[in-house]
C-alpha cells in the first residue's frame, strides 16, 4: 500500500510541474429559444482538454493564459461553434439548430475523416459509450450496440473473453477475428488479448470497418473487418486527475438442476424395471448398495453443483492523469483489476499502466510515443461440473467428522471437490506484455505529412500446473507437474505518407503506406511424474523420478505489405475512394506468397444539392456503394513445409529414438483465401438529425478456403490445410438513433441496432454436400447451403407410443424409443441418406435497444439485447443417462405410464452411446431477449465540489445480465448450451472521480 501511496504523489508531482499559466474561463450554452443546455462538449481547440455544461448549462474549464485559446462548442443537433477566450473570465453561448452536424471526426486505416465524408460502412463508438457497462473485457460492453459485429461469451470463468465475429463467418479453418488497431498499430502476436489488455478507462474512441473499402487499407489482415481502438492524450492546461473504480458481487444466474435423490432413484428403477430387474422396491437392494439404501431410507441427497458454485467477486481501481503544455502533452494511467469466479481457483488478478505523450517541436516536427504494460496473475481449474452433475446424489460428500469423501460411491467416483484440497491442484498463469508505439511525424511544406509508426509487442508466459494423485484429473494415478515458458517478439514499422490538396471545388488525399511485420515465438516445457514433496508444485521438475520429458518450438512469420489510397471530394458532395494494397506473406507457398488487394467506394451527399434545399423531410441523406476484394492467410506456420515427428522405439529391452512425417501432409501450393464484398448503405437524418438512420446492405463471396481437409489412412497423413470450397454471406444492418426528449433539465436519447446476416457453404471438396471436418467420435459437419457453424444430425421428431409399436418395428425399434425422420422414405434409417442440417447456431437476427435518460444530475441507463432463431446443442439437454448409472437432467422421459414424447425410456442395458439417436436429444431452438445491463447514476453538483477542489463527482449502481426472454428456461440461452462455467449475474457500484 505504500507504494501505491507514492506512486501517487508521484503523479501528483509531476501534474504540477508540466502545468503551463492557465487561467479559469466560465460561461453558460444555451439554445437559439433561451433553453439552457445540458452535456454540451466543451474543448479547447487544438488538443483534448474538455469539459461538459452540468444541468443548468454552465461550464468551467482551465484554459493557457495567452489571448489566443479558442472554445470549441458542440452538441447533438446543433451547429459545432468555435469562440475566441480573449480576455474574458465569462463566456455566453447561444447555438444555432444544425441539420447538417456531421463534422464529427472519425479514425479510419492511416488517418483521418469528417463523418460527413465517409464513403465506407465506419461504425464509431466514444470511451463513454464503452464504459456505461463497467467490464474488464472491451467488446463486452459493446456487444449489440455494433450493427454487423457479433460479440458472444459462453462462458463465465474469471477473464473469459468473448467471440467477436463482423458480417459471419467467412473462413473455417482460417480465423475469423477481426484485426485490433491500436493507436495506429496493428496489435497482433502470440498472447496478444486486446480485449482485456487495454482498460476501457484508456479507451477515447473505438471505430469498427466492416465492408472492403474500408479495410482495403489494411490487405489481407483486415479480411474480417478492423477494429481501430485510440487511447486517451494528454491536455493543455491544468492537470487532471481522474480516479474510476467499482466494486461487483456476482452469483449464478440460472443454472439448471440436475436430478435430485428422489429423481435418480426414479430414473434407476424405471431403467431396471424395463429389463425385469425391478418390480417394486423390494428390488431396491437389488439395485442400489447399502450405503445408497441408507440414504433412500433417511432422505439424504447431496447437490455437488452447489457445493462447488460460490458467489465470486469484481473490483477495479483506476487513476489517470492528463496534462501538458502548448508543445508537450502526456497521458498517465495506472489500473488494478481482480475477479473471482463462481468457483474456487478461479482467479484473476491484472495490472496495467499506460503513459502516452506528444512533443512538438515546432510546427514541422512532432515525435510521440504510447506505451501499455500489463501483467496477468491467474488461476484457472479443470470443468468440475461436469463430474458434479453426473455424480450419484445419494452419495454423501463428507465424512461424518467433516472431512472430504475423496472417492465417494464406495470408490466408483472421485470427488468433484478433490482439487479444492489443500496442496492437492494448481494451474497457474504469468503472463507480462509490453505494447509500445513510437512515432515520427514531419510536415515539411503545406498539405504534406511524412509518418513513420514502429510498434513492438513482448509477451512472456509461464503456466505452471501440479495435479496430486487424489485430482480430478490423475484420479488416482500418480501426481504430475508440468511448465510452459513461452516467448513472443511482435515487430511492426509502417512509414505513412499523406498529400492533402485543395484545388477550387476539387479535394485530393493521397496516401501511401509501405508495411513491414515480423513474429517471433519460442516455448519450451517439461514436465514429471510421482514427485516426492506436493509442496515443490512445478518449480523441481528435475525432481521427478518417473516421466520427465521436454519439449520446444520455435516459430517466425513476415508479412511486407505496399498501399495507397486516393480520397476525391468535389463541392464536399461527390466522394470517391479508390484503395489498393499488396501482401506478401512468408507462411504461404513459393509463387502464392504475393497477392493484390483493390477495392472502390463512391458516396453522394444528397442533402446537399440545391434541389434539397427547400424540402422540409431529410435533414441529411447520404448513399454510398463500395467493392472490393480482401484476402486472409490466418493459417499455422510452416502448412507448406513437411514437419518430422519423433517416434520413441526399443529394441529388446535398449529405448531408441525414430522420426516419421508428421500426422499433417505438408501443402507446397497453399494460397491466399479471397473475400469479395459488394455494400450498399445510406445515412439519413430527419428533424433537425434528432432522427438518425443508417442502412447497409452487403454481400460477401469468399473463395479458395483454407481448409484442414481429412485424408485417407492410405494416404499415410491424417490431413493438410488446402485451398477448397466456398462460402457466402450476405446481410442488412441498421442503427437508428433518435434524440425523444432535449428540454432543460430533461433529456432522452434511444438507439435500436439490427443486424441480420444469411451464411452459407456454397461449395466443398469434389463437389460433395457434406464433408466432416471432426472426428468420428466429435463429428463437425459443413453442409452446403447452410452456416459454418451448423448441426447434421437426425431429425427427432419424438418417442414411439404404444399405439405405434407396428411403425416402431419396421425400423427395429419399439415404444419408448427415439422416432426419426425417414428422410427419403426407404423404410429405414441410414446415416447416408437420413441426416440433414436441424439447426445452426448462426441467428436469423440479432439486435440492440439503449436508452439514456438524463434528469439534472442524474442518468438512467437500461440496454435489451436479443439473438433470435439460433439453435443449441445443450450440453444439459442432452445429459441422460438411461441406465441410471449416473445422474442426469431433469427431464421427462417416457415409461408406459407417462407416455412423454421428449426422452426415451430408460434401459439399464443401454448406455447413452448405445443407444440409437440419443445425439439428437441436446438440440434446442434458443431465441432469446436479454436485459443485458441497467445502471442508475447521480451527479453531484460541481458547486458543492468547489469547496473541497474536486471537478466532479458520480457515483452509480449497475446490474449485469439481469434476466432474459426465452423458450429455454433451464439456463442462460446465451452460453449456446455450454454447461460447464455458468455466466454470473452481477450487480457493483462504482465512482468516477475528478480533480
Amino acid at each position: 500500500m505504500k507504494k501505491f501511496y507514492y506512486f501517487l504523489g508521484i503523479l501528483f508531482l509531476f501534474s504540477n510541474l508540466i502545468q503551463a499559466q492557465t487561467r479559469q474561463v466560465k460561461g453558460i450554452v444555451s439554445a437559439e429559444t433561451g433553453e439552457t443546455l445540458p452535456g454540451v462538449s466543451v474543448k479547447l481547440k487544438g488538443n483534448a482538454s474538455g469539459t461538459s455544461t452540468d444541468a443548468k448549462g454552465n461550464f468551467s474549464l482551465t484554459v493557457p493564459d495567452n489571448n489566443a485559446a479558442i472554445l470549441i462548442f458542440s452538441y447533438v443537433g446543433f451547429k459545432e461553434q468555435e469562440v475566441a477566450v480573449n480576455k474574458r473570465s465569462q463566456i455566453t453561448v447561444v447555438l444555432s439548430s444544425d441539420t447538417k452536424s456531421l463534422n464529427e471526426v472519425v479514425v479510419v486505416g492511416y488517418g483521418t475523416v469528417r463523418k460527413r465524408d465517409l464513403t465506407g460502412s465506419v461504425a464509431s463508438v466514444k470511451g463513454e459509450e464503452i464504459n456505461k457497462v463497467p467490464s474488464t473485457s472491451v467488446m463486452e460492453s459493446v456487444q449489440g450496440k455494433i450493427p454487423g459485429v457479433d460479440v458472444t461469451r459462453t462462458s463465465g470463468a474469471a477473464g473469459a473473453n468473448s467471440t467477436v465475429t463482423i458480417r459471419g463467418n467467412r473462413s473455417i479453418t482460417a480465423s475469423n477475428g477481426p484485426l485490433y488497431i491500436i493507436d495506429g498499430v496493428q496489435y497482433l502476436g502470440a498472447g496478444a488479448n486486446p480485449q482485456q489488455d487495454i482498460s476501457p478507462n484508456d479507451i477515447e474512441s473505438m471505430e469498427v470497418l466492416k465492408d472492403a473499402s474500408s479495410t482495403a487499407i489494411y490487405g489481407a489482415r483486415g479480411a474480417n473487418g478492423v477494429i481501430i481502438i485510440t487511447t486517451k492524450k494528454g491536455a493543455i492546461g491544468q492537470a487532471k486527475i481522474s480516479f474510476n473504480s467499482y466494486v461487483g458481487v456476482s452469483h449464478v444466474a440460472d443454472y439448471p438442476e440436475v436430478l435430485d435423490a428422489q429423481g435418480y432413484v426414479d430414473l434407476k428403477r424405471e431403467a431396471n424395471r424395463t429389463n425385469n430387474r425391478w418390480n417394486s422396491e423390494a428390488d431396491d437392494k437389488v439395485i442400489f448398495n447399502s450405503s445408497e439404501l441408507a440414504n433412500i431410507a433417511s432422505g439424504a441427497v447431496t447437490n455437488f453443483p452447489d457445493l462447488l458454485l460460490h458467489n465470486g467477486l469484481q473490483q477495479d481501481y483506476e487513476l489517470g492523469v492528463q496534462a501538458g503544455t502548448d508543445k508537450t502533452s502526456i497521458y498517465l494511467s495506472a489500473d488494478y483489476y481482480n475477479e473471482k469466479g463462481l468457483f474456487k481457483l478461479d482467479n484473476l488478478d491484472r495490472y496495467s499502466g499506460r503513459f502516452n505523450i506528444d512533443y512538438t517541436f515546432n510546427k514541422y516536427f512532432k515525435i510521440g510515443a504510447q506505451n501499455q504494460i500489463t501483467y496477468y496473475d491467474q488461476d484457472t481449474r479443470r470443468d468440475p461440473l461436469n463430474l458434479a452433475t453426473k455424480i450419484d446424489p445419494l452419495t454423501p460428500a463428507y465424512n461424518p467428522d467433516g472431512s472430504l469423501i475423496i472417492y465417494p460411491n464406495q470408490g466408483k467416483d472421485i470427488s468433484p471437490l478433490a482439487d479444492e484440497q489443500p496442496d492437492a491442484y494448481q494451474n497457474n498463469s504469468l503472463t507480462s506484455r509490453l505494447f509500445s508505439v513510437g512515432y515520427i511525424e514531419l510536415k515539411p511544406v503545406t498539405g504534406l505529412t511524412l509518418r513513420s509508426n514502429v510498434g513492438i509487442t513482448l509477451t512472456g508466459f509461464r503456466r505452471g500446473i501440479y495435479a496430486s494423485p487424489n485430482t480430478i484429473d490423475r484420479n488416482g494415478s500418480a501426481s504430475q507437474a508440468s511448465q510452459l515458458n513461452a516467448n513472443n517478439r511482435y515487430i511492426s514499422w509502417e512509414n505513412i505518407i499523406t498529400y492533402q490538396k485543395q484545388i477550387k471545388q476539387h479535394s485530393f488525399t493521397l496516401t501511401g503506406v509501405t508495411s513491414y511485420l515480423t513474429n517471433k515465438a519460442d516455448s519450451s516445457s517439461a514436465q514429471g511424474r510421482n514427485q516426492l514433496l506436493s509442496s515443490q508444485l512445478y518449480y523441481g521438475l528435475a525432481n521427478a523420478p518417473d516421466n520427465v520429458a521436454i519439449a520446444s518450438s520455435y516459430g517466425k512469420e513476415t508479412t511486407i505489405s505496399f498501399a495507397g489510397r486516393l480520397n476525391y471530394n468535389f463541392k464536399g458532395k461527390y466522394l470517391l475512394t479508390l484503395t489498393g494494397r499488396g501482401d506478401g506473406s512468408s507462411k504461404l507457398a513459393e509463387g502464392n506468397k504475393w497477392a493484390f488487394f483493390p477495392s472502390a467506394a463512391a458516396a453522394w451527399r444528397v442533402s446537399d444539392e440545391a434541389f434539397m434545399q427547400k424540402q422540409k423531410v431529410f435533414s441529411d441523406l447520404k448513399l454510398r456503394v463500395s467493392y472490393g476484394l480482401a484476402g486472409n492467410d490466418a493459417v499455422p506456420k510452416y502448412a507448406t513445409q513437411g514437419v518430422l515427428s519423433k517416434i520413441p522405439m526399443s529394441f529388446g529391452e535398449a529405448s531408441a529414438s525414430g522420426y516419421g512425417y508428421n500426422p499433417k501432409a505438408k501443402n507446397p501450393d497453399l494460397q491466399w483465401e479471397y473475400s469479395k464484398t459488394f455494400d450498399l448503405g445510406f445515412d439519413v437524418g430527419f428533424v433537425d438529425n434528432r432522427i438518425s438512420l443508417t442502412m447497409d446492405y452487403y454481400n460477401t463471396s469468399t473463395d479458395r478456403l483454407l481448409l484442414l481437409r481429412s485424408l485417407p489412412q492410405s494416404s499415410g497423413y491424417d490431413n493438410i490445410v488446402q485451398n477448397v470450397g466456398k462460402t457466402h454471406n450476405r446481410g442488412f444492418e441498421l442503427s437508428l438513433s433518435t434524440t425523444n426528449i432535449a428540454s432543460k433539465n430533461l433529456r432522452w436519447t434511444s438507439n435500436i441496432y439490427y443486424y441480420r446476416n444469411k451464411e452459407e457453404v456454397t461449395d466443398l471438396v469434389g463437389g460433395v454436400q457434406n464433408l466432416n471436418i471432426g472426428s468420428a467420435s466429435n463429428p463437425r459437419f459443413l453442409v452446403v447451403g447452410y452456416p459454418v457453424n451448423s448441426f447434421y444430425d437426425y431429425q427427432k421428431t419424438g418417442i414411439w407410443q404404444t399405439n405405434q409399436a407396428d411403425a416402431a418395428a419396421a425400423f427395429g425399434q419399439k415404444p419408448g424409443d427415439i422416432s426419426v425422420k425417414d428422410q427419403n422414405g426407404d423404410g429405414k434409417i441410414t446415416a447416408l441418406d437420413d441426416r440433414v442440417v436441424v439447426g445452426s447456431q448462426v441467428p436469423v437476427w440479432s439486435g440492440g435497444f439503449n436508452n439514456d435518460l438524463r434528469y439534472k444530475g442524474f442518468d438512467f441507463n437500461i440496454y435489451f439485447y436479443a439473438r433470435i432463431g439460433q439453435t443449441i446443442n445443450s450440453e444439459y439437454y442432452g445429459k441422460y443417462d438411461p441406465q441410471g448409472i449416473e445422474n442426469s437432467a431433469n427431464i421427462h422421459y417416457w415409461t408406459p405410464e407417462n407416455p412423454s414424447n421428449e426422452y426415451p425410456r430408460p434401459n439399464s442395458n443401454l448406455s447413452k452411446a448405445t443407444m440409437l439417436y440419443t445425439s439428437t436429444l441436446g438440440y434446442s431452438k434458443a431465441s432469446f431477449v436479454k436485459l443485458r445491463s441497467a445502471s442508475i447514476g447521480y451527479t453531484i453538483p460541481s458547486a458543492l465540489l468547489k469547496k473541497i477542489y474536486v471537478r466532479n463527482l458520480r457515483v452509480y449502481v449497475t446490474g449485469k445480465n439481469l434476466g432474459y426472454f426465452s423458450k429455454i428456461k433451464d439456463f442462460d440461452p446465451e452460453t449456446l448450451g455450454a454447461f460447464a462455467n455458468p455466466l454470473p449475474r452481477t450487480f457493483m457500484a462504482g465512482i468516477n472521480l475528478g480533480f
